[in-house]
This record gives C-alpha cells, structure tokens and sequence, in this order.
C-alpha cells in the first residue's frame, strides 16, 4: 500500500483483495464505496483534517454517493485510488474519485460524495470553517486527473 499527497488530488495504492470479489469474480459494487469512504478519510488524516474536526466538536456525514461502473477489476489488481475535494459549500463539500488499475490506466470507476459538516453533539449542520477549508487545496477547474 502506497500513499502520495500532492497538490489537490490524494493517491493511494493498493491491492485488491480475493474478500472484495462478488459472485461474478470482479470486484463488488458495494466494495467502491466502501473505498471512497476510506480514501477520503486517510486523505483527511494525512493532512490533519481529522483531527481538525474532531478539535472543533464536528464531525462528516454522507449526504449522497454517485459512482459510475466502467470495467471491472480482479483479485491482485493494483488500483490507484485517487481524490479530491471539488468545493465547499456553507455546511457541503463535495469530494471527487478515480480508480484506476494501475497497469494499463483503465478507468475503472469514478464518483462524487458530498459530504455534510456536522455538530458532534448535536448532529445538526454547521458552517465549514476556514480552519477546515484551509487544509485541502481545491483543484484549478476543469480537473480530471
């Protein structure tokens, strides 16, 4: 497993699993959106976002996930899981992923996240605040890494 911050856009490397394939032999769907919740959360620690929130008594919760399918991938693939967060808005944040078989950089999947800013205690949306907003660099527009 191998990890690479640069700029906006947060890499990680991995292996597939035999544990993430479905009866079909390719990875599972549900598998990808269990990926982008983790990349999203070690991209947060790697740039001590986590520990940011969780100082200022907030946390994040999912309010949607999009993914898009384009070819599957397979037990002892390495895939790059690579992402970003596209805006912030008030109490959203969208957040942006690619995964990539790293062989012959076939697109095998990407999706969107967007991600509320919540109160810890309370569970009710607050404003994102700069010391948030500070530690992930957006991408210039129009990115497609």
């Amino acid at each position: 497993m191998k990890q690479d911050v640069s700029g906006a856009v947060y890499r990680y490397r991995f292996v597939v699993p035999e544990s993430a394939l479905d009866q079909n032999g390719h990875v599972n769907n549900v598998v990808y959106v269990q990926w982008m919740q983790d990349v999203a959360i070690r991209h947060a620690e790697s740039v001590g976002g986590t520990r940011i929130v969780q100082a200022l008594g907030a946390t994040w919760v999912v309010r949607t996930h999009n993914i898009e399918y384009l070819a599957p991938a397979f037990a002892g693939d390495e895939v790059v899981a690579l992402t970003w967060v596209a805006d912030f808005r008030r109490a959203r944040s969208r957040r942006c992923y690619r995964f990539v078989r790293h062989t012959d950089n076939t697109l095998l999947a990407r999706g969107e996240t967007e991600w509320v800013f919540v109160d810890a205690a309370s569970g009710r949306p607050r404003a994102i605040p700069v010391e948030v907003t500070r530690v992930f660099p957006l991408p210039a527009d129009g990115l497609e890494p």
